[in-house]
């Protein structure tokens, strides 16, 4: 890590504050053993009893990436009964597609897509280019998490099995995303922006979510916290068992999150997102600083595929090579500088008074 995080600090030996997190508060939720052979078989069992009687016992989000497509196969191994679902932005690389339907067919899972309608999605997009904000993705990560939610509300399924995982992706500056969860700044930024009515983007604001939690007790359980997850062992298993094909980076699955992480991220905002997930895999001690290192020497993106990527994007959103410069010329806002949820819970005369909502969203 440097001082791309402008809330980094560094101490003794030039350890920094991430990495005195992933000791202290981090490896707590990480669970092995025979800890992490109970809690794993507490959910397990949870899962099964609530799923008595129903076609599903759960649901599970499928990307096409090494974490999601490892839950799947882990949920057949397991005897789960998940619906599998997968949001279709409209970004998907043919690979990710590809990846999907092997995943589906060698498992026999029922799958369900949800597709954006792309104009729509568009939209949201460009009001977030617009707006100067940092996490463009958070709209995507939003989407999925409602609409997991949602379709677990619609199947009277109470748990949901998330690929999200601390050994690979603890390490996150705050200063380098949004509160994925925060669909009040998703409105907030869209009606300032956008165009076009939100009909089939799926929001979930703070009072539905709490409906799904506290009163249908949708609970979302991170299943690889709970066993050993070896990332580079786990590609070549999904490798050899579902015919799984890498894609050459984290969350690369999408063509626009490669443009996002290898292009915007580091040309406007200065953030290489490899020091987060490099950094990570140190500290869960699947890579040494010095492999880091050197991975760090090579380019962010090769060339040929920039070239590819960024005429594709373009078109995509229908930009002139001008009009995209002009985006990326844009000066920086915060996301804060929008509505948030904590903005919403601060201001409002009624729902100010409830303290633990507002505790809970506190600092996201």
């Amino acid at each position: 890590m440097d001082t791309s995080d402008p809330n980094i600090s560094f101490y003794q030996g030039g350890v920094c504050n991430h990495c005195n997190d992933y000791e202290s508060v981090h490896k707590k939720e990480i669970y092995n053993g025979t800890e992490g052979e109970s809690k794993l078989r507490e959910s397990l069992d949870a899962i099964k009893n609530a799923g008595k009687g129903k076609e599903y016992d759960c649901v599970l989000g499928l990307s096409g990436g090494v974490d999601s497509t490892y839950v799947a196969y882990l949920a057949r191994q397991y005897g789960l009964r998940p619906l599998v679902v997968h949001l279709d932005n409209g970004w998907n690389s043919e690979l990710a597609v590809n990846n999907i339907k092997q995943v589906i067919k060698k498992l026999k899972f029922d799958y369900m897509a949800i597709v954006i309608d792309w104009e729509e999605f568009r939209d949201i997009q460009l009001a977030y280019l617009k707006a100067s904000v940092i996490d463009i993705e958070a709209i995507t990560d939003h989407a999925i998490i409602a609409a997991l939610h949602k379709v677990a509300a619609e199947n009277k399924v109470k748990y949901i099995v998330s690929g999200s995982n601390l050994v690979t992706e603890a390490i996150l500056p705050s200063a380098w995303i949004h509160n994925k969860m925060d669909g009040t700044n998703v409105k907030a930024i869209h009606k300032e922006y956008g165009t076009k009515p939100l009909k089939t983007y799926p929001i979930m604001d703070v009072v539905k979510h709490q409906y799904y939690q506290r009163v249908l007790k949708i609970t979302t359980i991170p299943i690889l916290d709970y066993i050993p997850y070896i990332k580079e062992e786990v590609k070549q298993l999904i490798t050899d068992k579902l015919k799984w094909r890498d894609y050459g980076g984290k969350h690369y699955e999408s063509i626009f999150t490669r443009f996002y992480q290898g292009y915007i991220l580091p040309t406007k905002f200065g953030v290489d997102k490899r020091r987060a997930h490099l950094s990570t895999l140190i500290c869960s001690e699947q890579i040494t600083r010095e492999e880091a290192l050197e991975e760090l020497k090579a380019p962010i993106y090769n060339l040929e595929q920039l070239a590819m990527d960024k005429e594709f994007v373009l078109k995509k959103f229908g930009f002139t090579e001008q009009e995209f410069k002009e985006i990326m010329d844009l000066p920086v806002r915060r996301h804060r500088d929008f509505a948030t949820a904590s903005t919403i819970y601060d201001q409002h005369p009624i729902l100010k008074i409830f303290k633990p909502l507002r505790q809970l969203l506190k600092g996201r």
